[in-house]
């Protein structure tokens, strides 16, 4: 019999006994693991304590296509995991099994032992979890998919709280491709530790989990299939110590459609992409340069779907900040998280040309002026923390804005050898580490800047809010202190939305990298017409360091992410929940009927051009374009959004035309979401627009 242990899968809210995780050797020494003592790092729990804490199995059945004589299916809940359940040999797949827990309960997650005697042979890899609270035959749409990862660890995933009495787990595929069998030594289910969300309608809805291979440390939109394309560092836990370190990247990429998962290690670049500069270029390839190997550039192209080598950056860098300018260059600076620091060789900017993929130092653009004042810096005795994470603003004449997270700001000119000067502070906030800065209204200039803390770790973060509106390059921007979130918050993840509003979620308030304490776990949805907070439905799984967040084609957005802390870690989060925003709910939480575009004119938009556009469905009174996104490390300079009026017709059947801003520090070059919107700001399903040089 099981004794019921509460938050046991949570066990990274509290401190745990100290462990060491692979790291850079220099800080292994010295007993922390980037910069946090490894004492404050959770262990993950023994899988006995964890599956402790599950439902008893007592009275519970369970049925499944096929299983081998002496393997039935049985044995994944027996409480035995000696035993396991193992499909029939000539059965193809999709296999599943159904556990009838005899009675309906609030569920919030379930665990996967795979088999224990030393084969691997029938682990999942593709997967879909269903819930049902009738007769365990509706299923409607899964709460959980994804891919796991080969290897004989406990699986967990986390949903959000719904009412089940039936628990289906359907294998797609055989992780390691050894044939079409599957098996599990134990199936736990485990009540939920949290309520029943709120009405969608006025809250959003977490309404789907995604299972990586990895943790999606970095990630960005594939334009030319709309899948998200993740990645997390040489291996799919840890950023340090291994073999691997420096010489490959381990991705995965999710697609929204077909909703499958997919994996690949990325050797040829011989470039280990974590802690990079990223950005998505004009041509809508996908830059990352530095990082751990501080010097690479890889060249994602999604058309190809094919990552090759960029070249040498100038001076080796990792966590810098990288941005597209108007001229469809890019510009990075700053960054001695690896590479050294700036202290010995300052990380000045550089540019990168895109034609002929070849990075250009720019002396002239200092990075000096945009440094934190970070104690670990002081105590250190050189520059690691103060040049990281740069929020980056591409702008008119192939400058660059600097909002942060310093408390100074800056204007950098990318012409000759570059140019720096001083544009002011932002108002009364402290430097802001690992805080957002999001360009919710390009025409007007707008940057909305959210949370922060003082110092990348050990620091409480807080819940600032300005806005920041942008006039000519070189000159001192208007900054507004506005009412702040309800929630402090370091380490989040902010969108802007169709409709113009921000979505941000997730992020802690006592900023400690590889821990889960203090995590915020309500989401937060501000108004740009009434520079309001408004609470939104809650996560289920904490979203801290190292988590990402992007706004998907079909205008829900991704959150996932968090740790790459090692084995033994308690904070990795190989995962991610997909949120849909209230504008796709009705008042009574039913799915608003969307606007659909069926014809657009051209693919591809010259400055100042044109644009046709025929729409069904409900009337539609506007438009928007959002420039597809890219982000690692809470920062995410592609994202910037630009409302257009329809200039004709205004009914949104027929005929309508729009017009695109002129100025290409506006409408910067690449690819940028087209959405249609309704009075009530519901949107379409996206449409891609490439804006031309």
């Amino acid at each position: 019999m099981r004794v019921h242990l509460s938050l046991v899968l949570f066990a990274a809210w509290s401190l745990a006994a100290p462990q060491v995780f692979p790291d850079r050797s220099a800080q292994a020494e010295s007993g922390t693991l980037d910069g946090v003592p490894v004492e404050v790092i959770p262990e993950k729990p023994p899988v006995a304590e964890i599956v402790a804490a599950a439902i008893p199995t007592d009275g519970w059945t369970v049925t499944c296509d096929s299983s081998q004589a002496g393997n039935d299916c049985s044995n994944a809940i027996d409480d035995n995991a000696d035993t396991f359940w193992l499909t029939d040999a000539t059965a193809s797949l999709p296999q599943s099994i159904v556990v009838d827990m005899k009675t309906t309960r609030l569920v919030g997650n379930i665990t996967i032992q795979p088999r224990q005697d030393g084969t691997s042979t029938g682990n999942i890899g593709q997967h879909q979890v269903f819930l049902s609270s009738e007769d365990g035959t509706n299923w409607g749409s899964p709460v959980a998919l994804g891919t796991f990862l080969d290897d004989n660890k406990l699986k967990t995933t986390i949903f959000t709280p719904a009412n089940a009495r039936y628990v289906r787990v359907t294998s797609l595929s055989e992780a390691g491709n050894r044939g079409s069998v599957m098996s599990i030594a134990e199936l736990n289910v485990y009540d939920a530790t949290t309520e029943l969300p709120p009405s969608p309608a006025t809250a959003g809805s977490w309404f789907l989990t995604v299972n990586f291979p990895l943790i999606p440390v970095s990630a960005a939109i594939e334009w030319s299939s709309g899948r998200l394309l993740v990645w997390s560092s040489f291996t799919s836990n840890a950023f340090g110590g291994g073999a691997g370190q420096g010489h490959q990247t381990v991705t995965a990429s999710y697609d929204p459609v077909t909703q499958l998962v997919s994996q690949r290690t990325v050797t040829n670049t011989d470039h280990d992409m974590f802690c990079e500069g990223l950005s998505m270029d004009a041509d809508g390839r996908i830059v990352a340069a530095g990082g751990n190997s501080d010097r690479g550039t890889s060249i994602y192209d999604s058309v190809a779907d094919s990552w090759s080598d960029g070249g040498d950056l100038i001076k080796p860098r990792g966590y810098q900040s990288q941005a597209t300018l108007s001229d469809g260059r890019l510009f990075t600076i700053g960054a001695s998280w690896s590479g050294g620091s700036s202290t010995d060789n300052p990380k000045d900017g550089e540019i990168y040309d895109t034609a002929t993929n070849a990075w250009t130092a720019l002396p002239g653009c200092p990075v000096d002026p945009m440094l934190t004042s970070d104690p670990e810096d002081v105590s250190l005795g050189h520059i690691y923390r103060g040049d990281n994470h740069g929020w980056l603003f591409g702008w008119k004449d192939g400058s660059v804005f600097q909002a942060g997270p310093a408390v100074a700001m800056n204007w950098y000119g990318t012409s000759g050898t570059g140019s720096q000067s001083a544009a002011g502070n932002r108002a009364g906030d402290p430097d802001s580490m690992c805080g957002n800065a999001i360009m919710y209204d390009a025409v007007a200039g707008k940057i909305l800047t959210l949370g922060g803390s003082p110092n990348y770790v050990n620091s409480y973060s807080t819940a600032n809010a300005h806005i920041i509106t942008l006039g000519e390059p070189d000159t001192i921007p208007e900054v507004t202190a506005i009412n702040p979130m309800a929630y402090p918050r370091a380490f989040h993840n902010s969108l802007v939305l169709p409709d113009g509003k921000i979505f941000i979620t997730g992020g802690q308030y006592y900023a400690v990298g590889f821990t889960d304490q203090t995590p915020q776990l309500i989401p937060e949805m501000w108004d740009p017409a009434t520079q309001a907070f408004t609470q939104m439905a809650p996560l289920s799984i904490p979203r801290t360091y190292h988590s990402t967040g992007l706004l998907l084609p079909d205008a829900t957005v991704f959150n996932g992410g968090g740790g790459l802390c090692g084995d033994g870690c308690d904070t990795n989060h190989p995962d991610a929940q997909i949120y849909r925003p209230p504008y796709l709910y009705n008042a009574d939480g039913s799915f608003a009927d969307r606007p659909v575009i069926d014809f657009l004119s051209a693919g591809e938009v010259a400055l100042g051009g044109q644009l046709s556009i025929t729409t069904s469905g409900p009337a539609v009174t506007g438009f928007a374009l959002i420039r597809l996104g890219s982000t690692t490390h809470t920062v995410n300079t592609d994202q910037r959004r630009v409302a257009l009026t329809p200039e004709t017709g205004g009914e949104g059947y027929g005929g309508v035309t729009v017009t695109v801003p002129q100025d290409p520090g506006v409408l910067l070059p690449g690819y940028w979401f087209l959405f249609a919107l309704t009075e009530a700001g519901v949107p379409s399903v996206a449409k891609y627009v490439k804006v031309l040089v």
